[in-house]
């Protein structure tokens, strides 16, 4: 296969290469115009910097925000609109019984030329509209890389050469180096809220949709979870429930089992590794502690079936209980294992915050270091200690993978631990996978459930923030 071949076969793993190589040759101006700046200030200043108003270095950074940051920003704003352009100037010419089709047959069309371009699909009983079609979505493609390429690189070779030229001795570079710094940090602080505004209004106004299908009682109140929805009307089986009250018991369960298991062993170990632990075995058995943290999910799930859960079983079986193959108990067991690290790292920097002069007023009071730890640097710091449970609780509230591999998919109204049950994050990744129709009440109660989960979390992480605040004015 010749490289002319193989590009017509992946022009979209080409296109990124190219934008890839662009960003590289940006990132390499931008440093070569840093150094540049500085030698022309150190120049200028005739090798005293302190003729220089600002230092070489805020001179390089200002040459190099300049030469890197206009490209950069048309970089951006070129792949965001490139698709959108290109597809309208293929439709544009695309024969009218194509262009008078339904917005979502049309999609389709789109999709199909998309693929075609991008070598997905290769088929040559396509019909002949729609593969002249993808060769002029393909030619727009590649000329609108070729002409960023030249756009970009020009437009920072240019304002890098501008940049480099007005350095003077009396310039505020880093006055002005800073004010970009903040401008770029306020665009990012922007961002982040506008991407959870985003997430939020997105859940609700979907959210909206299904309360309108199924009332928002039924859904809050009901005891039992079975979302199927009829495609027919004559469908068996086909009738609906949207009770959420067993998931929420089920993740709760889950939950209170894993925090039973988290909090008693993190804590201990907290307390051991802040006030009894020599600094070596501390030095040594603290990253260990937090490996744990950096295990994934995942690995935790198979753990848990394949070890935990038949475990459990067995032992079960020996005295007499009926234990399923998939329990609440092995899944809250191994999320709580997970846990650990959190709590018992949480825990031991709020021991580590107590003043050490609560510590020697209570030895000088004739107090033993056990007095000491019951009745002052515990008390002291239970607040964040509370804080950093409740973040734990959070997380245990989100966990997903170990639930499903260990705890099943049965939305059981139940509080036995050795009983199958499910959480709200398995039935929101349940509800969402496949080819979903986003208009039918099934999946859009993957919505409500997030916005139900996500309603619980938020408060969960108000509290702790709120406690965590506290204790911070308490003891700064």
């Amino acid at each position: 296969m010749t490289g002319t071949e193989r590009d017509k076969l992946c022009p979209l793993l080409f296109i990124m290469q190219i934008t890839l190589i662009i960003f590289s040759i940006l990132l390499a101006l931008s440093v070569a115009a840093y150094f540049f700046g500085c030698r022309r200030a150190v120049a200028i200043a005739q090798g005293n910097i302190r003729n220089l108003h600002s230092l070489p270095e805020h001179y390089g950074f200002y040459a190099a925000i300049w030469c890197g940051l206009p490209a950069l920003l048309v970089l951006g704003l070129w792949t965001v609109f490139e698709t959108p352009i290109m597809t309208h100037l293929v439709v544009s010419e695309l024969p009218r019984t194509f262009q008078e089709l339904e917005p979502g047959r049309l999609n389709l069309v789109i999709n199909d030329i998309k693929n075609m371009a991008n070598g997905i699909i290769v088929s040559e009983e396509t019909d002949p509209n729609l593969l002249a079609a993808a060769d002029r979505y393909r030619s727009l493609q590649s000329m609108g890389q070729a002409a960023l390429a030249v756009v970009v690189l020009t437009l920072a070779l240019g304002c890098g050469s501008v940049a480099l030229y007005l350095i003077r001795a009396k310039q505020r570079a880093r006055n002005r180096v800073e004010t970009i710094v903040k401008g770029l940090l306020f665009v990012c602080s922007c961002i982040a809220i506008l991407a959870t505004i985003g997430i939020v209004l997105s859940v609700v106004f979907e959210s909206i949709r299904f309360f309108k299908l199924v009332p928002v009682s039924d859904f809050l109140f009901g005891l039992k979870w079975s979302p199927q929805t009829a495609i027919r009307v004559d469908q068996v089986g086909g009738s609906g429930a949207f009770g959420a009250v067993p998931l929420f018991v089920g993740t709760l369960l889950i939950s209170l089992i894993a925090m039973v298991v988290s909090v008693p062993v993190g804590l201990m170990s907290a307390i051991y590794l802040s006030e009894y632990a020599s600094r070596s075995f501390r030095a040594v058995a603290k990253p260990l502690l937090e490996i744990l943290a950096g295990i994934p999910t995942v690995v935790y799930g198979f753990f848990a079936a394949i070890m935990v859960a038949p475990f459990i079983r067995d032992t079960g079986s020996r005295f007499g209980f009926d234990v399923a193959s998939e329990s609440a108990l092995a899944a809250g067991l191994v999320m709580g294992i997970m846990i650990i690290p959190f709590v018992s790292s949480l825990s031991d920097d709020v021991i580590n915050a107590v003043p050490q002069s609560l510590r020697d007023g209570s030895y000088a009071l004739g107090a033993t270091q056990s007095e000491t730890i019951q009745r002052v640097v515990i008390p002291a710091a239970l607040p964040g200690i509370v804080s950093g449970i409740l973040l734990a609780v959070s997380r245990a509230v989100g966990e997903t993978m170990i639930v499903v591999m260990a705890a099943g998919l049965s939305a059981n109204l139940t509080l036995n631990p050795f009983e199958t049950v499910t959480t709200v994050t398995v039935q929101i990744v349940t509800l969402l996978t496949g080819d979903q129709e986003f208009d039918s009440a099934k999946t859009l109660a993957a919505f409500a459930l997030g916005l139900l989960l996500f309603t619980v979390t938020l408060i969960l992480n108000v509290i702790a923030l709120y406690i965590v605040r506290k204790y911070r004015e308490e003891y700064e």
